[in-house]
């Protein structure tokens, strides 16, 4: 029999597809994984898969060792109260992967004393490129926050912070991240485009150079402050786009974004805990 943890995934939209698909990729064994969703026939493919599926929660998290949260946030609430009494009866540790929710309000509407990982992802999950802003409550064991640690990386990176307070800013650099990246790809491809290129060769070249210049960052040994300076050749055409972006306030303009971001995601953690 496997020793791995029996997950059961409540919710099966695409965040938990993209862990599931991962953690199959990685030879997670199919039989200790559940997947529930409302309707039978939308699970058709995941049960062709060898996962256990049904649409009753409760039943799926009886035989789980872990839970992974993984509705709407506007239907976590109702959610977790159909589900706390076998949550209490069967104590798993439990993952939410839904924005907003804190961890006061799952612990409340799960009957309390739970051990419990609140977890942000970012949609490169979806093709396992991911990053992950975890933090655990006092209840959640150093065995839990590893196979927490497990599950997550099937998707890309896993990084654990201490205070819940944190995971705000988690979403304001990675949970909504990739829009700002897309909008700058999105501004990149105008642009190519207003000096002459076709759509199609300003998007391709646009994407393999954020492409590069991630992989480049990655496998660096230094910050992304130093990698820019040495691409910036004194008097150069780089130094004269580097100006401009600094003259018109870029920097600026990314921390005034962001902290809007941030101060939202706290906005709607009290609306969607009520």
């Amino acid at each position: 029999m496997s020793t791995q943890p029996t997950l059961a995934f409540i919710g099966a939209g695409n965040m938990a597809r993209a862990i599931i698909g991962g953690l199959i990729s990685n030879g997670y064994p199919t039989d200790n994984i559940w997947a529930t969703a409302t309707r039978l026939e939308n699970l058709a493919d995941l049960q062709a898969q060898g996962l256990n599926t049904t649409t009753d929660n409760n039943d799926a998290i009886a035989n789980a060792d872990i839970v992974i949260l993984a509705v709407k946030p506007q239907i976590m609430k109702a959610v977790c109260q159909t589900i706390a009494a076998t949550v209490q009866s069967r104590q798993p540790l439990i993952v939410s992967v839904a924005a907003g929710i804190t961890s006061a309000s799952l612990e409340q509407w799960l009957g309390g004393d739970i051990a419990l990982v609140r977890c942000m992802p970012n949609t490169p999950s979806l093709v396992q490129k991911g990053a992950s802003g975890l933090c655990a409550n006092s209840m959640v064991t150093e065995i839990q926050r590893q196979q927490t640690t497990q599950i997550l990386n099937a998707v890309g990176l896993t990084l654990w912070v201490e205070q819940e307070a944190q995971l705000d800013a988690v979403i304001a650099v990675s949970g909504s991240g990739p829009a700002y990246y897309f909008m700058v790809m999105e501004a990149m491809v105008a642009a190519g485009e207003k000096l002459g290129l076709s759509k199609e060769i300003a998007a391709q070249l646009t994407i393999q150079t954020a492409l590069g210049a991630a992989e480049m960052a990655s496998q660096s040994d230094v910050e992304p402050a130093e990698l820019r300076r040495r691409v910036t050749s004194p008097n150069g055409t780089t130094e004269q786009a580097i100006k401009t972006f600094q003259q018109e306030g870029l920097i600026e303009l990314f921390d005034k974004a962001m902290q809007a971001c941030h101060d939202r995601a706290i906005t709607m953690a009290e609306e969607l805990g009520k």
